[in-house]
C-alpha cells in the first residue's frame, strides 16, 4: 500500500519543519508550502490526501484560500490549523468544507489522531496508519545487517522493546521496522510521544475514561509506540506501570525510543524500565557505517524527486568518497536534508565536489549536536575542544543538568570535572545547585 501524501501549509519555517519531521516518520510523504502561491502550485503539480493548512498566512490568507479549493471543486481533505483563531473562524472553515481544527501549538497525539482520522475519512475500510507499510532500513554494511537480523529475531517475540540511538540514526525506523515484522502489524499502531506525557496530561492520555479511550485503551491488541520516552513525567511513568501491571492482561506490545544508555538512568522508574527495557536494540550512528553512504545518497534522491517533483542530480564518485569521510553528527537524517537542499538548490545533473564544500562550510553555533563540526578540518587542539564541549554539553543535558550524575556518566572525579567545564565555558552553576 502506497503512503498516504499530506500536503502541509503554514507561513511559518519552524512549524512546517516540524510537521514534515513528525509525519514522514510516521511513514507519510510529506510536501510543505510557505504561502498560497506555493500552494496552488504543489497542488498543480500532485493530488494529496490531506492538505493541512494555516489559517493566518500573509497575503492569501487559509480560509481564503479553503472558499477558493470549495468553489473550484477541487476542495479535498482539508484540516485547518491556528493558534489565535476565534469560534466564529473555525465555524467558517466547517461550513467551507474543512474536515477538522488543531490548534497551535500543535500537539502530537492530537495532530497524529486528526491525521488519522481524517484520512480513514477520505478512504473508509483503510487504516490510516502508516504500520502497514514496511519501512525500509537501508544499507549493506554489516552493521545494518546486524540490525535488520536483530529486529527480526525480537519481531518474532512479543516482549517490549527500547530502541536506543542517537537523534537522527533512525531509531523511529527501526522500531516501524520491528514493528511490520511483528504478528501484531496488522493490529492497531497507536503513537504517544513521551513528551506528551506531561503531568497533568498522563493518566488522560494513557486511560481516556470519560473523555473517550485512552492510548493504551486504543492499542488494544497491536503496538503503542513512545518515542522520546526519556521525556516521560514521573506521574506519567506511574500511571503507565499501573496500567501495565493491573492485572488486567493488558494485551499489547510497547515499542519505545530513547538516547544511547538510558536504559541505564538512575531517574526513571526502574520497575518501568525492567519492563520497557527488557529488551534493547541499539541503532548505531551513522559514523559506524559510513560505507552505506552512498547507498543512502542514491535512495534519497529517488525519494525526493518522486516526491517532490524536484529536477534528479547526481552525487559523483568523488562527492560520495568526501560525503564517506564526513563525520555525519545529525546521522542519517542529515543525509536526506543534505539531498534536498542540493535538489533544491538545482544545478548541473552532476554536483560539483565545491558545492558540498560550501555546504558543509556553513556556520554552526556551539550549542548544535556533537561534533556538528567537521573536525578532520581542523588543527587537533581545536578539534579536541570542539568535541570535548560538545559531548559534555550533550551529557549534562542527559543527565538533566546534574553534574553529580554526569561525572558518574563520563568517568570523571567530579572536582576534575569542575575544571573541565569551567575550562570549556560550559555553564554549570544553576546544575550544581540543584545536585
Amino acid at each position: 500500500m502506497n503512503p498516504a501524501r499530506i500536503l502541509v501549509v503554514d507561513d511559518e519555517a519552524n512549524i512546517r519543519e516540524l510537521l514534515q519531521e513528525i509525519l514522514s516518520e510516521e511513514g507519510y510523504e510529506v510536501t510543505t508550502a510557505e504561502d498560497a502561491v506555493r500552494a496552488r502550485e504543489a497542488r498543480r503539480k500532485n493530488s494529496f490526501d490531506l492538505t493541512l493548512l494555516d489559517i493566518w498566512m500573509p497575503e492569501t490568507d487559509g480560509i481564503s484560500l479553503l472558499k477558493e479549493w470549495a468553489d473550484s471543486g477541487s476542495l479535498g481533505p482539508v484540516v485547518m490549523m491556528s493558534g489565535h483563531a476565534t469560534v466564529d473562524t473555525a465555524v467558517e472553515a466547517t461550513r467551507l468544507g474543512a474536515l477538522d481544527f488543531i490548534e497551535k501549538p500543535v500537539s502530537l497525539g492530537q495532530l497524529l489522531r486528526t491525521v488519522n482520522k481524517a484520512l480513514a475519512t477520505k478512504a473508509p475500510g483503510k487504516r490510516a496508519s502508516s504500520a502497514s507499510k514496511t519501512p525500509k532500513l537501508v544499507g549493506k554494511s554489516q552493521r545494518m545487517r546486524d540490525l535488520r537480523e536483530r529486529i527480526a529475531a525480537v519481531a518474532r517475540h512479543d516482549t517490549h522493546v527500547l530502541v536506543t540511538g542517537e537523534s537522527g540514526s533512525g531509531r523511529s525506523l527501526a522500531a516501524r521496522y520491528l514493528a511490520s515484522l511483528s504478528h501484531r502489524a496488522s493490529g492497531p499502531f497507536e503513537s504517544l510521544a513521551g513528551a506528551e506525557l506531561t503531568a497533568e496530561a498522563a493518566r488522560g492520555l494513557l486511560d481516556g475514561g470519560s473523555a473517550g479511550p485512552g492510548a493504551i485503551e486504543r492499542a488494544q491488541g497491536g503496538i503503542l509506540f513512545i518515542p522520546g520516552i526519556e521525556r516521560m513525567s514521573a506521574l506519567a511513568q506511574s500511571a503507565l506501570l499501573e496500567a501495565l501491571t493491573d492485572g488486567s492482561q493488558r494485551e499489547l506490545r510497547i515499542l519505545a525510543t530513547a538516547p544511547p544508555g538510558f536504559e541505564r538512568d538512575p531517574d526513571f522508574r526502574s520497575e518501568l524500565m525492567s519492563l520497557i527495557g527488557a529488551v534493547v536494540i541499539r541503532v548505531p550512528p551513522l559514523r559506524e557505517h559510513a560505507e552505506d553512504v552512498p547507498e543512502l545518497l542514491r535512495y534519497y534522491t529517488d525519494a525526493v524527486v518522486e516526491q517532490e517533483q524536484l529536477p534528479f542530480r547526481r552525487f559523483g564518485t568523488a562527492v560520495q568518497n568526501r560525503l564517506r569521510n564526513y563525520p555525519w553528527p545529525g546521522n542519517v537524517r542529515e543525509v536526506e536534508q543534505l539531498v534536498r537542499q542540493m535538489l533544491i538548490k538545482g544545478g548541473d545533473e552532476e554536483i560539483e565536489l565545491a558545492e558540498i564544500e560550501a555546504e558543509l562550510a556553513t556556520p554552526s553555533t556551539e550549542s548544535e549536536a556533537l561534533i556538528k563540526k567537521d573536525l578532520l578540518a581542523m588543527p587537533l587542539r581545536e578539534a579536541r575542544e570542539h568535541f570535548e564541549r560538545s559531548y559534555l554539553q550533550q551529557q549534562l543535558e542527559l543527565c538533566g543538568g546534574k553534574v553529580g550524575q554526569l561525572a558518574k556518566r563520563v568517568g570523571m572525579e567530579r572536582t576534575h570535572l569542575y575544571r573541565k567545564l569551567r575550562a570549556l565555558g560550559i555553564d554549570f552553576r544553576h546544575s550544581a545547585q540543584d545536585d
